[in-house]
């Protein structure tokens, strides 16, 4: 019987205060977001086709792996999110009427 050597892979780096997959432009979160929201590693594929189905499956694996510390990661994004949302309806506030006053007339 001969013995192989099984390397490990890294498929996630973290690069300027954010998750990506290891030498993609493709952030984690969108995989992550992907996968709660059921859609199945192929579909994932199918949505980033610049990822193979091994970078989906290395990505979700890490996610599961350090679930809370991305759970948390994902949540300050979240929250960022929201307060730079909330600065440009401010901030812009007639472009956002204008904005919803052409919704109202379209429906």
């Amino acid at each position: 019987m001969s013995t192989s050597i099984i390397a490990t892979k890294q498929y996630v780096e973290q690069r300027e205060d954010c998750y990506r997959i290891l030498g993609k432009r493709v952030s984690l979160d969108s995989v992550v977001y992907a996968f709660l929201g059921g859609t199945s590693p192929e579909g994932i594929v199918q949505s980033f086709p610049v990822l193979t189905l091994e970078e989906v499956y290395g990505a979700i694996a890490f996610y599961l792996a350090n679930r809370e510390a991305i759970d948390t990661y994902l949540a300050q994004g979240e929250e960022i999110f929201e307060t730079l949302r909330k600065q440009a309806r401010e901030t812009n506030s007639l472009l956002y009427q204008k904005l919803y006053n052409a919704q109202i007339n379209q429906a």
